[in-house]
């Protein structure tokens, strides 16, 4: 059965520049308002502006305007060696640089051929500096959040404990937040010497501190109020949408990549998936967000004390190890298209490759943001919001511009 064309009659009134903004004066109702709300959130410095249609302090819909910080960062993969994309990738979620790292060289080890045949002391180094930079993630969320809604304590508590992890990693390989650690095939340089016993010490310090975020935050009468029942985001809706990390499982679904894909040596590790349950209002809301997020970090301490382990007792450091055995003089794939995922802090992050077979340069490399699906479900979970409760919705869903506006 042919297929007819659809036929299009040209109209000058249908041809117009698109406006800025969706909604026009004009189409508004008497009560009606167009309001410009943000930036709010302290990540979005400016790159996120939301359109809000009120009626009084009601939110009617929500159109987000993505700003200008354009990272370029899949059209610079396009012009450079698949090993110099990386200084790139960590300028998309500047927050857990080292998390997309390792999704990065996993993609690319896996097209090489060469995932295999990674010492087992790089791949715990990998996961350990990688839920390093989770727990720093998950830090700057929950106290940038509660600094949203009014509590300033929390941010300030947050960004103590955070430093350290910024000193061990910047002790690491020489940098605060753009690493350029995790390299195709190995690693920049093997972890210092006295690093694990520093690093044991700092989560032995943390493990308190953890109990009184809690405490502070998450089971703090004032934030539940500000937080439960608020931007309630069903599961189906959540699963239409593409979102995914702690939106996703606070919703109720238990989905982690570091389960499901089992990448890595995630597999050799003991860790739980906590999930949102509804607990102090409806299943999907702002606190069970967060909840998931704080309850995150106590894997993830859990997951570094076994890394801690592993690399002393049976991956100790030795003379002859080299962090940068495996790393191939010239990356050059066979001709095909790929798609790498794993589990970033804020979701699930992925990169499509599709590679020539001639050229040690992507021809098209295409990143999976989960900060962008998870920033447009922001309307749907808008509707019928107080305008103080928007701002509570936004930074629930811990955004990142530069990986949005990548």
């Amino acid at each position: 059965m042919a297929i007819k064309p659809i036929q299009y009659e040209y109209k000058p009134e249908n041809f117009r520049l698109s406006e800025p903004n969706k909604y026009r004066p004009e189409d508004l109702k008497r009560e009606e308002m167009i309001l410009s709300l943000g930036p709010q959130h302290p990540s979005t410095h400016g790159v996120l502006r939301i359109e809000v249609i009120t009626d009084g302090e009601l939110v009617v819909d929500v159109v987000p305007h993505l700003g200008y910080l354009h990272r370029c960062f899949e059209k610079h993969a396009e012009s450079m060696p698949y090993n110099q994309v990386i200084p790139y990738v960590d300028r998309m979620d500047y927050l857990a640089s080292m998390n997309n790292e390792h999704a990065y060289v996993m993609g690319v080890e896996r097209m090489l051929g060469i995932d295999k045949d990674i010492p087992k002391r790089v791949e715990y180094i990998r996961v350990l500096v990688a839920e390093l930079n989770r727990l720093a993630s998950h830090f700057v969320a929950i106290g940038t959040y509660a600094m949203d809604i009014g509590a300033y304590t929390p941010f300030l508590w947050m960004m103590r404990d955070r430093e350290h992890i910024q000193r061990l990693l910047e002790w690491t390989c020489g940098a605060r937040m753009l690493y350029n650690y995790i390299w195709v095939g190995g690693l920049f340089y093997d972890l210092p010497v006295g690093f694990e016993e520093r690093c044991g010490d700092f989560i032995r310090y943390l493990k308190p501190k953890l109990l009184e975020l809690q405490r502070l935050v998450i089971e703090n009468k004032i934030f539940i109020q500000r937080t439960a029942n608020v931007g309630v985001l069903p599961l189906p809706l959540a699963i239409n949408y593409g979102c995914s990390g702690p939106v996703l499982r606070g919703s109720g679904l238990r989905l982690d990549l570091r389960r499901v894909d089992g990448y890595s040596v995630y597999p050799e590790l003991a860790f739980e998936i906590p999930i949102g349950t509804g607990a102090m209002g409806a299943l999907g809301d702002c606190w069970d967000r967060n909840y998931v997020r704080a309850m995150e970090c106590y894997e993830s301490v859990k997951i570094i004390e076994q890394c801690l382990q592993r690399l002393q007792t049976d991956l100790k450091r030795t003379r002859d190890f080299d962090p940068q055995a495996m790393v191939p003089k010239k990356i050059r794939p066979k001709a095909m298209d790929f798609y790498i995922r794993a589990e970033n802090p804020k979701g699930e992050l992925g990169y499509y490759f599709r590679a020539d077979g001639r050229s040690d340069i992507p021809f098209r490399c295409k990143a999976r943001s989960c900060c962008f699906h998870n920033l447009s479900v922001l309307p749907e979970i808008s509707h019928g919001a107080m305008i103080a409760d928007l701002v509570a919705i936004i930074g629930s869903l811990d955004l990142v511009m530069g990986e949005v506006d990548r």
